[in-house]
């Protein structure tokens, strides 16, 4: 082993901040988060930091960690555009450098870069990332769970787990027209969504990137409808979504966003578009596993998709400084 292979002291790590990567350092990421990714099994950086690497935004900052040699061993993520809270913290050590220290140091520039407070996460709640947390005198406040069904196959199993769901009265089912629909779900998304820190704060940005993924199927993006006098009133949806697979993971499909409009919650809609978007990843994608996300602190919904099938997979933990 040459001496570039066998690491260096963290003291000699370099950090360097940017607004965003140069298209160099931004595949360099990639490929540091896709290998990540095949030694962790899951994304240490989120659908929405992933586009970030992107184009620039505002508040989003990215710490990139190179060793002595030059090599890329780190990389972090410091997105403050929620704006008026703590910024949030990814970060990412290269599973051939990891126990080296260079995570310590690397989660201590982007404490200091944020002038002192974050919220970081630990995908999967990772030991080392639980203890680099705690390290850092953070704590715990936020469990994101990832829950999971199988799908049985189309056919009889479908039908007798998954049965075609009853609408309320006057609401049926289509799916989402690109360009039609936009303004009409971000309103609906917003009215769901607005306890919710990240989803409920979606902008036409966001939707247009998302819209714009290789992933993205108007086919898996469901709206449910009630006629009125005054015309069609949007009043739940349910996006699925069917990534691109992990080397070394099944290809799974997300419930990725189910919401019903505030004034119609607890009359069976949300389970009855649930019911829609798992037939259609069963029957139309052919998937043998559903999975999706919610916080613990929300028994409701806990208790609607564990009577589906649903259960807890691993779950994803935020910390945070204290007051933050």
């Amino acid at each position: 082993m040459d001496a570039a292979a066998a690491g260096t002291s963290p003291d000699e790590d370099r950090i360097e901040t940017v607004a965003v990567p140069l298209p160099d350092d931004a595949r360099l990421i990639g490929a540091l988060l896709e290998t990540a990714a095949r030694e962790d099994g899951r994304e240490a950086v989120s659908e929405q930091g992933r586009l970030h690497l992107r184009a620039e935004r505002a508040g989003v900052r990215h710490l990139l960690q190179h060793d002595g040699y030059g090599t890329l061993v780190g990389y972090a993520q410091l997105d403050g555009s929620a704006g008026g809270r703590a910024p949030v913290v990814e970060l990412v050590v290269d599973p051939s450098h990891r126990g080296r220290g260079h995570g310590r140091v690397l989660a201590r520039a982007a404490v200091a870069e944020a002038g002192g407070a974050v919220r970081l996460w630990a995908h999967g709640g990772h030991p080392a990332a639980r203890h680099l947390a705690e390290s850092l005198g953070l704590e715990l406040f936020r469990e994101l769970r990832q829950l999971r069904r199988p799908l049985p196959p189309a056919g009889p199993a479908l039908d007798a787990e998954l049965p075609q769901p009853p609408l309320p009265e006057g609401v049926s089912v289509r799916t989402f027209r690109p360009g039609e629909d936009d303004e009409a779900w971000l309103r609906l998304n917003a009215a769901a969504f607005a306890h919710h820190p990240e989803q409920g704060a979606w902008t036409a940005r966001d939707l247009a990137e998302r819209l714009d993924e290789p992933w993205f199927d108007p086919a898996g993006f469901f709206l449910a409808v009630r006629d009125t006098p005054g015309g069609e009133a949007l009043v739940g949806f349910h996006w699925t979504k069917v990534a691109p697979r992990t080397p070394g993971q099944e290809q799974v499909g997300e419930v990725y966003v189910l919401g019903v409009d505030p004034a119609g919650q607890g009359g069976g809609l949300g389970r009855a578009l649930t019911a829609v978007g798992l037939r259609h990843l069963a029957a139309d994608r052919g998937l043998r596993t559903a999975v999706l996300y919610v916080d613990a602190d929300n028994p409701a919904a806990l208790r609607v998709y564990e009577r589906m099938g649903f259960a807890t997979h691993e779950v994803d933990l935020m910390y945070r400084t204290p007051g933050a």
